[in-house]
């Protein structure tokens, strides 16, 4: 998935850092000493609020998420209090003087029309409080692919001019952060797109050929037919069901030996079958449907047009800190670069068909996980396939679902 990033992240959270850094010293001034100096606990500390300010962003522009990032906002911009705004409404007042509330959308018009940063003063905020401490404002706006989506407004007892770069640069940031959330939505669109993907190219000829396989035992075998059509019920109950992303291994592998049995009952002894799996890796979370292609294709386009015996071995290891799955044949294997331009995408759409299964699996392993755990296919023509691929055994936001 091809994104662009508008923003230069990386020079936004050091100009946040540094013109953040004095305030945070004057408020942490009498931190306790320890084996960390003053400067440094003051540098964790500003980077620890804004990793959980940024948190709480990413998930999403809403009132609840808003809310509580601007405490930890307020915390790093100081002043009176601070509100965040979308284009319709108030999203959050923090801090002091909340009876300005309802001045927030006035000031956010002219700002979310034009991109601009604009300076509030006393005019600004009319008040009959001798004591409010909200008496200047800065009004930034919150850009998300050269959108304006809201705006970020600091208050203060005065006016400032630290204060304004330090609202605009914040403000900055918090685009970034709100487009990164939203990129993570886009991937998990993608990865849902995926799996509906492959949950509509289960192989019409293998249901068929499923079905076939059940009635020729009808006669001669009812037992073993309806043995067969009660695995053949759950295979594409687990396969065709809505919802979850994320599965056991376990149930994941539980599924490929409904495959298989259904598979052997088509090739009989034409097709050998090895499961090799270590019991400590069977909890560990993996995505919905990502064992199973790999099978399908060792055992349609490895073994049905090889003559004689074919072989196909299932293993899961335990890693340490991931688990390693491999699904290897004895077929008629691969040339390796129409395998490679068939996962880059590159290979004619009738060639590529043949890959779809894998193609499918390796960019979601990579989407969830990252590059380094895409699928490595060792092949060569004549001499099978084997295809593996790891995934940690803990992950963020990796869980199966209820």
């Amino acid at each position: 998935m091809q994104t662009a990033f508008h923003l230069p992240t990386g020079i936004v959270v050091t100009a946040v850092f540094l013109l953040l850094h004095a305030a945070l010293w004057l408020r942490r001034r009498q931190a306790r000493r320890g084996f960390l100096s003053e400067h440094e606990l003051i540098t964790y500390e500003t980077l620890r609020t804004g990793s959980q300010a940024g948190r709480f962003l990413r998930a999403g522009f809403t009132p609840d998420n808003a809310g509580r990032a601007a405490r930890h906002l307020r915390l790093m911009l100081g002043g009176s209090a601070l509100a965040i705004c979308d284009t319709q409404d108030v999203l959050v007042w923090a801090g002091q003087g909340e009876h300005h509330r309802d001045q927030v959308m006035g000031h956010a018009a002219p700002v979310l029309g034009t991109g601009d940063v604009s300076v509030l003063s006393r005019a600004d905020l009319p008040c009959e409080q001798p004591d409010c401490e909200v008496r200047a404002g800065v009004v930034a706006p919150l850009v998300v692919e050269d959108r304006v989506i809201g705006v970020l407004t600091a208050y203060s007892s005065r006016p400032s001019a630290g204060l304004a770069r330090a609202t605009e640069a914040l403000a900055t940031w918090m685009g970034g952060q709100l487009e990164l959330g939203e990129l993570d939505r886009e991937r998990t669109r993608a990865v849902e797109a995926e799996l509906r993907s492959l949950r509509a190219q289960i192989s019409p000829h293998f249901i068929y050929n499923s079905l076939g396989a059940i009635a020729s035992f009808v006669r001669t075998d009812p037992d073993r037919a309806r043995e067969l059509l009660l695995e053949f019920a759950d295979f594409t109950r687990y396969s065709l069901r809505r919802g979850g992303t994320f599965t056991p291994l376990a149930d994941e592998l539980r599924n490929v030996e409904r495959y298989l049995v259904l598979e052997q009952a088509r090739f009989g002894e034409r097709l050998q079958v090895r499961l090799l799996v270590a019991p400590e890796v069977l909890p560990v979370v993996v995505p919905y449907l990502v064992v199973q292609p790999l099978v399908e294709n060792a055992v349609r386009h490895g073994l049905a047009d090889k003559v004689g015996v074919g072989h196909v071995t299932i293993t899961a290891t335990d890693q340490g800190d991931a688990a390693e799955i491999t699904v290897e044949d004895d077929g008629v294997g691969s040339d390796p670069e129409t395998v490679r331009r068939a996962l880059e995408g590159e290979e004619e759409s009738h060639k590529r068909t043949e890959s779809l299964g894998m193609g499918n699996v390796d960019a979601r392993l990579r989407q969830v996980y990252g590059d380094d755990y895409g699928l490595v296919v060792e092949t060569a023509p004549d001499l099978g396939t084997k295809v593996s691929f790891r995934v940690p055994k803990y992950a963020p936001g990796v869980h199966p679902s209820a």
